[in-house]
């Protein structure tokens, strides 16, 4: 039974649904902040559950020595270290969907806190004055509303503008034009919103091209008497920046939810002329914090349980129905990818993926990872399907992947080819009647399976080569359990795929190799 820490405040509807799906659950709401303990524990589970207090870094990981997923609940996932989860084979995921509303109505809220000033003339209001000509604010009605970011949480804000009849204009360089339209804004650069926009709310991700999105610079673009609001992330505006603006009343109001160093206990915004902080409460709502909480256990039982992917971070998604349908072509993939893996011998420089027939209406991602995964693992050992990408780019590998609607045998077909000291080797595989089988070794045909112990051969089709071969297995006392033979024509180049039950020793192998007739010979293991 895969076993799953809770270590942050998270709704107890999660740990029903991981006990409901068969997942065993250690919760310990308190432990998050406590990394030297957490170090301590972490190597005893397969899930990690998490909100914000929880730091996953890469001590943590490398301590989880039977991690198998990270489920980070929200959005934000800066307290993850994603790529020692990659490394390591650890799926991160979040739940971007659960706190979208939530997150949009908020910054509903702070344009319209500003707009009106509402937390100045409260406490005006409060302590006795009464200065209603003081708080003279400004209609969202009928004004430009600037996205940056349009995604998930930008089209929510979007949506609830247009109803505020607010025109709503975007940069968001994932934006489709189509998508747009949908949506009813107008897609627009950078440049152009800025000088444009009565209001400006960020919804974007904090990236190194994000980070000061509105810099000093960009905020001088923008026009006389905008308002900022973010909910988004800490950091994407040059906060010395914004102040100098608010104080300048270029800028009249700014409303922030993040800050670029939080707990924000001081931030040169705080005293600013019409400014409002909020302590992160975009996601702070009852229904937000019980969505979340259920989404990620659904997420990590499914994982544990089914294989099933969803909202990962570091590897392509699987649907729960997806995932019986792919898992017989991810064994295949990952066999013949340990076949490729094993016969680079002289550095591996180029990859490329071929999908035949059927399988290309299937979701290809995962099964490029099994692939790569197969292949990385007899060059680097600890590789699996979430650190096989990002190893192979790390080592400058190119890949390729290409699809060809049908097969001339096969339903499906899957070739793999690696080029090594210069040169392509090639191989490919179908699945039939349920089982991988190997179909192709450099494009001469024959049907093999894949045996735990393989000899692979390469020679030229002469009289004796079989014979002698066979004999020299027998003396060795090495019985064979399959044999498949695929040749270009008579006298021509052949290949033998022999399935052995014993151990092919070092010495055994350099007596093959000087048969006359063997141009290339290795043991193989799956």
């Amino acid at each position: 039974m895969p076993k799953v820490l809770i270590s942050d405040e998270l709704s107890t509807a999660a740990v029903e649904i991981f006990k409901s799906r068969g997942v065993e659950v250690d919760f310990q709401p308190k432990l998050g902040p406590d990394a030297a303990k957490l170090k301590e524990i972490i190597g005893q589970y397969d899930g990690l559950a998490i909100r914000s207090a929880t730091k996953a870094k890469a001590d943590i990981i490398a301590a989880a020595t039977n991690l198998k997923v990270i489920g980070r609940a929200g959005i934000g996932v800066d307290n993850v270290d994603i790529p020692a989860a990659t490394a390591k084979g650890i799926v991160v995921m979040n739940t971007p969907f659960g706190n979208s509303i939530t997150t949009a109505e908020h910054a509903i809220a702070l344009m319209f806190a500003a707009a009106r000033q509402l937390p100045a003339a409260d406490a005006s209001t409060q302590a006795g004055k009464w200065e209603k000509n003081r708080f003279m604010g400004v209609e969202l009605y009928a004004k430009t509303l600037g996205l940056i970011g349009c995604g998930n949480i930008g089209s929510i804000v979007a949506d609830r503008a247009l109803g505020l009849k607010m025109k709503v204009i975007a940069y968001d360089p994932f934006l489709s034009p189509e998508r747009a339209i949908e949506i009813g804004v107008e897609k627009v650069e950078l440049e152009e919103l800025l000088p444009r926009a009565d209001f400006i709310s960020l919804h974007v991700p904090m990236t190194d091209k994000t980070r000061n999105i509105l810099s000093k610079e960009n905020i001088a673009k923008t026009k006389k008497g905008v308002i900022i609001v973010n909910a988004a992330r800490g950091g994407l505006v040059d906060e010395a920046a914004l102040r100098e603006a608010l104080e300048s009343e270029h800028v009249a109001a700014a409303a922030f939810d993040v800050f670029t160093v939080e707990p924000a206990k001081e931030n040169v915004l705080f005293g600013a002329p019409n400014f409002i902080g909020t302590p992160h409460l975009g996601a702070s709502t009852n229904e937000a914090q019980e969505n979340v909480a259920l989404q990620v256990a659904e997420q990590m039982a499914d994982y544990l349980m089914t294989g099933a992917v969803t909202n990962a971070l570091n590897m392509p998604s699987i649907s729960a129905e997806e995932a019986p349908r792919l898992k017989p072509f991810a064994a295949l993939a990952e066999k013949l990818g340990a076949f490729a893996g094993q016969i680079v011998d002289e550095g591996l420089e180029e990859v490329e993926i071929e999908y035949e027939g059927e399988v290309t209406r299937l979701n290809m991602k995962p099964l490029t990872a099994a692939a790569l995964a197969g292949l990385l693992r007899p060059l680097l050992q600890d590789v699996n399907v979430v650190s096989a990408p990002a190893l192979l780019k790390e080592r400058g590998v190119s890949l390729k992947e290409a699809t060809r609607d049908a097969s001339p045998i096969y339903d499906s077909l899957i070739r793999i080819k690696v080029k090594t000291g210069g040169k392509w080797r090639t191989l490919a595989g179908a699945v039939v009647a349920g089982a991988p089988k190997i179909a192709e070794v450099k494009m001469m045909q024959l049907e093999a399976p894949f045996h735990p112990a393989m000899l692979f051969v390469n020679n030229s089709d002469k009289p004796g080569f079989i014979g002698a071969l066979g004999t020299m297995l027998s003396e060795a006392g090495v019985n064979i359990a399959t044999f498949h033979l695929g040749r270009e024509g008579a006298g021509e180049d052949a290949i033998a795929l022999v399935g052995v039950d014993q151990i092919v020793s070092d010495d055994l192998l350099t007596r093959i190799k000087a048969l006359p007739q063997v141009r290339y010979a290795k043991v193989l293991s799956f």
